[in-house]
């Protein structure tokens, strides 16, 4: 395994493997975990980001077979790296799918593996709902060093030691309750792993938050609103809960105004976004501070750089792209230019807080995947949930349903609305069509139904509905039986 990096002596506790003391903390005052990391000037830090990945390149390459057979087929040694614009130019990008094969051909988890299996301390994955799940196996020393990363970043966002911090977020193989949790543990929080997905558990936690008072909270931006319309049916005030700090990852919210407001608003607290992909934990790689809105890129922990989908080149500041992220101190399974499929903006310009990163003001849109396209205009949900997040009298949950009437496609959104009198639900639903159409240039038909109609989730939102392929395939049997 390598020896620690020669850039360590002017970055606190830089190293691979990570090494931090568990002992540490900054002054009680201070706004900065790691003050000359998180504040010196860029081309320093890139400087000493360079000279990390060639640690990592030259680690993963005499340890992994994986890389070592997709950077020979690119061409790629890692005595070539020299620069950023090497790395960018030289090293593939790397899919999930890539990592899907390699568990299939090398199980279980794969020949990206770097360590002994005696090292792992924590197997986690994905559901596999949709495919073949991927494992992720985290050793020893990577759980450490994310615990400190993570609290590191909760640090910047203001929670403190002795804070109580609920996670209501399903404990399982989803890996961001367990990294959430190992973050408070190590910022010696009171750590409150109340969880979610049982039923009956939405109107439980509302009880217990309002008995417990936290300081801070996290799940998903979804759960965090039905959660507060639950309690407002069991008679409590989300407000009275007396959180200060909620912090959000696994789907887009956090950054959207919309989003963002409404849930303020129900707890009177500061939201923060985070959130990257499991793969990439500690995945508030990309977080938010106390005093910087959207998600800082913290590249001294994952190096992170927005590509043009297409060609896999770094977009200019400014300009959309998806983010592509490589570890700086895993060493069980690490990441080298792991093509996320997100979507994102990124800048390059002064924060609030003081940190010298780069930043992503809007959050994470959401997956290129998850995008549609109606009649030549591509749309992201993500844009749909804050137009209806502005709309006043939106009940909190909605469909979005994309069909056919004749040859055109046809988006078709079913929204829950808090009003009853059936004059203001028509007014509503014309509020809706038309603050869609002015955001998407489409005409859209709205559906409007009662509040609480629609089916919540104490996880990730899954709100689009696409019905084409059975407009199809009852189309294709329509024809078929007039032949005969």
């Amino acid at each position: 395994m390598a020896s620690a990096d020669p850039i360590a002596q002017p970055m606190e506790l830089w190293s691979f493997p990570a090494a931090y003391d568990n002992d540490y903390f900054p002054p009680e005052g201070s706004r900065y975990w790691f003050p000359r990391r998180e504040t010196m000037p860029p081309v320093e830090r890139e400087a000493a980001i360079l000279q990390r990945l060639q640690v990592v390149c030259r680690y993963a390459y005499e340890n992994a077979p994986f890389y070592r057979r997709k950077w020979s087929a690119a061409g790629f040694h890692p005595d070539q790296l020299r620069s950023l614009e090497d790395f960018e130019d030289k090293v593939p990008v790397i899919t999930k799918k890539d990592l899907r094969e390699s568990q299939a051909a090398s199980p279980p988890f794969g020949d990206y593996l770097c360590i002994p299996d005696s090292e792992i301390f924590h197997v986690h994955g994905t559901s596999g709902t949709t495919g073949r799940p991927t494992a992720f196996a985290v050793g020893r020393g990577d759980w450490k060093a994310i615990a400190n990363a993570h609290a590191r970043i909760m640090w910047a966002m203001g929670m403190r030691p002795g804070d109580m911090i609920c996670y209501a977020a399903i404990f399982s193989l989803y890996l961001g309750s367990w990294g959430g949790l190992a973050g408070a543990e190590r910022l010696h929080a009171k750590a409150f792993p109340f969880g979610a997905g049982a039923p009956g558990m939405t109107a439980r936690c509302a009880q217990w938050l309002h008995a417990m008072r936290p300081a801070g909270f996290y799940g998903t931006p979804t759960f965090a609103i039905h959660l507060a319309q639950t309690a407002l049916s069991e008679g409590l005030d989300p407000r009275d809960f007396g959180l200060k700090y909620m912090y959000f990852s696994g789907e887009p919210g956090a950054s959207i105004p919309g989003v963002r407001n409404r849930i303020e608003q129900f707890y009177g607290a500061k939201v923060f976004d985070s959130g990257s992909m499991a793969e990439m934990t500690p995945w508030m790689n990309v977080a938010g501070s106390a005093q910087t809105d959207g998600m800082l890129c913290w590249q001294d922990i994952v190096y992170t750089e927005v590509c043009d989908p297409a060609s896999m080149r770094r977009v200019s500041y400014g300009r959309r792209g998806t983010p592509v992220y490589t570890h700086l101190e895993r060493t069980s399974q690490p990441m080298i230019r792991l093509a996320s499929g997100d979507l994102t903006v990124w800048v390059d310009e002064p924060n609030p807080c003081g940190r010298t990163y780069p930043r992503l003001p809007q959050g994470i849109f959401g997956r290129i995947d998850d995008m549609f396209t109606i009649r030549g205009e591509n749309v992201y949900p993500s844009e749909i949930d804050a137009a209806l997040n502005e709309t006043a009298g939106y009940g909190g949950e909605h469909r979005i349903v994309i069909t056919r009437e004749g040859a055109m496609d046809e988006l078709l959104l079913r929204v829950e609305c808090d009003f009853e009198g059936p004059e203001m639900r028509e007014d509503f639903r014309q509020d809706v069509s038309r603050r869609i159409h002015k955001m998407l240039g489409l005409r859209t038909k709205a559906e409007v139904v009662a509040a609480g109609t629609l089916p919540r989730t104490d996880f990730k939102a899954r709100r689009v509905i696409d019905d084409r392929d059975v407009f199809r395939d009852m189309n294709a049997q329509i024809e078929a039986e007039r032949v005969q």
